[in-house]
């Protein structure tokens, strides 16, 4: 996912000084950086890349230690954890007795200047040519100059560390994106109907840009109409989510909203009239309050028990010790599969919003509560321009449309009631392979 660029201040009298500042200081940490020193920054930097490798293979294992533990794959983490560490090791092998050669040259060249110093004073006093007192204050001199040269010499590791610092921060500043939520020529949202359409789209991934997720991909969906999407695992059915969210923008072709391309729209206030639920759900580490609170800025206690309630909420909460104060935990590990959901469902309901998106937002339910939710999501879903990505078919017969996706286009779309009458159709198809292994 490409990130969001912090926009230059460039306007005004205050903002030029602030960008001569920002230019002069990038132009010292390039110089910096290009100093003699350049050789040990790298090396640094390539040592800090294989600590970052390790480091994520360490948190890696400790997040799903239920999974390791699984399938006893302790052993594997560690050789994994093991092997990662040998890069390190050998860069930081060679970097330390490069440092320790420097190091004893450098002494060398401390103490031997001092005895040449000595041996030639006293080389002067003999022969007359100066007096020992001069030749102390001589040598008192000399001692401290390149004392405070060692000292400023040894300043080396934290003027690396600062390079590394500060090239870091400037190169995110320098990142640019195409998508900028700020973007102060975009027009505002105040409302939307709710009609979507998808006109000629091609996409691809920036992470894999030969892969092609749609070429030519058309689908036009009604103000206030459901729209399920349906197929093979990796057909794209999540990847118009994406793109009517605008996480990414197409590499050709237009989604529109209303009949406006949403390049031209003000990203953040479009966003607020859409709601959102994945398959997995994101959870925050704090109560169950504030994560449905999230849906909607200064959400009251009533609202948020309301939404609650409408998702099936309201009723496995209340019977926790600490009921909506009860923290969920990183991720929201303190909860199964089926509570997150609905929890993710109860923040969407809260925000109360005209578009609304629901990426297999019943996939981790057990039957008796997805038949609650089904019938809470289908009164949520009246009157709301609503796009269902499912698996389940069960769950998609009363929407007004089903699209099912095959290669990244439609190839077939239309009710359930048309769709099961192709007997030779695509959805048919899927239907009956559900049904034959139920």
């Amino acid at each position: 996912m490409e990130t969001q660029a912090i926009p230059s201040v460039t306007r005004g009298r205050k903002g030029k000084g602030k960008r001569r500042r920002y230019e002069s200081a990038k132009e010292a940490s390039h110089r910096a950086l290009h100093a003699p020193i350049t050789h040990t920054l790298s090396f640094a930097g390539d040592t800090a890349k294989a600590h970052a490798k390790t480091s994520m293979i360490a948190g890696e294992g400790v997040s799903n230690i239920r999974t390791v533990a699984a399938f006893n794959a302790q052993h594997k983490i560690l050789s994994l954890f093991s092997d990662q560490l040998r890069v390190p090791q050998s860069q930081s092998l060679r970097r330390s007795q490069f440092s320790g050669i420097l190091f004893g040259i450098s002494q060398l060249a401390l103490y031997a200047s001092e005895a040449i110093i000595l041996w030639y004073g006293a080389h002067l006093v003999t022969k007359g040519l100066s007096t020992f007192s001069k030749v102390i204050k001589v040598f008192i001199v000399l001692v401290i100059t390149a004392n405070s040269v060692a000292e400023t010499v040894s300043l080396a590791p934290e003027i690396i560390r600062g390079g590394e610092a500060i090239g870091s921060v400037f190169s995110i500043l320098d990142r640019s994106t195409r998508i900028d939520p700020d973007d102060p020529d975009s027009d505002p949202v105040e409302s939307i109907r709710g009609e979507i359409e998808l006109r000629h789209v091609d996409f691809s991934y920036p992470s894999r840009p030969d892969v092609i997720v749609f070429k030519d991909f058309c689908l036009r969906i009604r103000a206030g109409k459901s729209q399920a999407l349906v197929g093979a695992s990796g057909s794209g059915k999540s990847s118009v989510i994406a793109l009517i969210e605008r996480f990414y923008d197409p590499t050709a072709g237009k989604v529109m909203i209303d009949g406006k391309d949403i390049r031209r729209l003000n990203l953040k206030s479009l966003r607020l009239k859409i709601g959102l639920v994945q398959q997995e759900p994101a959870l925050f580490a704090t109560s169950i309050m504030e994560n449905i609170a999230y849906g909607k800025d200064g959400a009251t206690e009533a609202e948020v028990i309301e939404a609650a309630t409408a998702a099936n909420v309201h009723t496995f909460v209340s019977g926790l010790p600490e009921g909506y104060n009860t923290v969920v935990g990183e991720r929201g590990v303190q909860l199964s599969g089926g509570q997150k959901q609905r929890i993710a469902i109860a923040r969407a309901v809260l925000k109360n919003p005209t578009i609304l998106l629901l990426d297999e937002a019943t996939s981790a339910l057990d039957v008796e509560s997805e038949c609650v939710l089904q019938e809470a999501l289908e009164r949520l879903m009246r009157g709301r321009t609503t796009v269902l990505v499912a698996h389940r078919l069960s769950t998609i017969r009363g929407v007004d449309s089903i699209g099912v996706v095959q290669d990244g286009r439609i190839v077939e779309q239309g009710s359930h009631g048309e769709l099961v009458c192709r007997p030779d159709g695509a959805y048919s198809r899927l239907l009956q392979l559900q049904l034959h292994r139920v």
